[in-house]
């Protein structure tokens, strides 16, 4: 049995899918039961990342497909706790999307709590492999303003932004093959482009004009101030662009095609698609 966790949301949905398709008997965990994809050989259990309902979800999984949580202040005590409960219930092997680069010391914050997530599954006695995602290419477009301007630290860093299709197909193989226990996986699309070539790419593709305006650091800051968003949160979305700056996201990999047999989708495509 797989258990699939984030089935309501855009990753986990798009595994659970894939795993209906080939017959693969799972259960869907998710907060909000009326939410969950109706998929044939699926069950679901309500539960939610640190809860103790997490237990009784999770009686009979053997492969656990762990979603990162959404971005919150103690989101890596929720990862924590999901995984302790996962292995008192008995789960044997967990599957967990962490982020390109994961390190303690990530210019991008979020990439942080993921580094501390694979540490402590590392240590947890369960079988682990840790998919680590480069940005989404799907939320490359959202990030051009109202007025068809990108703006952010960026400079003229490079990002290998990977389509959330293609980290799903790689999911569901994963968690249905052997073969994969201990290993990490940089997964990216077919080439890494600056924001300038993304913005050229999008007015293409679109007809209108997008443009990339690049900020310093304490423009940044200052431009996403009219949220009033907690101080974690704007750090994340900050650095999310520093990190581009800095070359941490610009490392092309394989790993898709290796693992999928297929090519990637690069940016022009997955824009042709939309």
């Amino acid at each position: 049995m797989i258990g699939v966790t984030g089935a309501t949301g855009e990753i986990g949905s798009r595994v659970a899918r894939l795993l209906a398709e080939a017959g693969v008997a799972q259960r869907l965990v998710v907060r909000d039961p009326a939410r969950a994809p109706l998929l044939t050989g699926a069950d679901v259990a309500q539960a939610s990342y640190g809860d103790h309902s997490l237990l009784a979800a999770l009686d009979g999984v053997d492969t656990l497909f762990l979603v990162s949580a959404s971005e919150s202040a103690d989101r890596v005590s929720l990862h924590k706790a999901t995984v302790d409960a996962a292995v008192e219930a008995g789960v044997r092997r967990v599957v967990y999307t962490s982020f390109a680069g994961a390190a303690p010391h990530a210019t991008f914050t979020f990439a942080r709590d993921h580094w501390h997530t694979e540490q402590h599954l590392r240590g947890s006695g369960v079988e682990f492999t840790f998919l680590r995602d480069n940005m989404y290419l799907d939320f490359i477009p959202r990030t051009v303003g109202e007025d068809g301007v990108i703006r952010g630290p960026a400079g003229d860093g490079q990002v290998a932004a990977v389509a959330r299709d293609d980290v799903a197909a790689v999911a569901a193989r994963v968690l249905v093959e052997s073969g994969h226990a201990g290993a990490t996986y940089e997964l990216t699309g077919p080439t890494a482009f600056t924001l300038t070539e993304a913005a050229a790419l999008m007015s293409d593709a679109w007809g209108q004009k997008v443009r990339y305006e690049a900020e310093t650091l304490d423009e940044a800051y200052r431009s996403r101030e009219r949220y009033d968003a907690p101080a974690w949160e704007v750090a994340g979305w900050v650095t999310s662009y520093a990190a581009i700056a800095s070359g941490e996201l610009s490392t092309v990999s394989t790993a898709v095609s290796d693992l999928i047999g297929r090519p990637p989708i690069g940016l022009a495509e997955y824009l042709a698609r939309q």
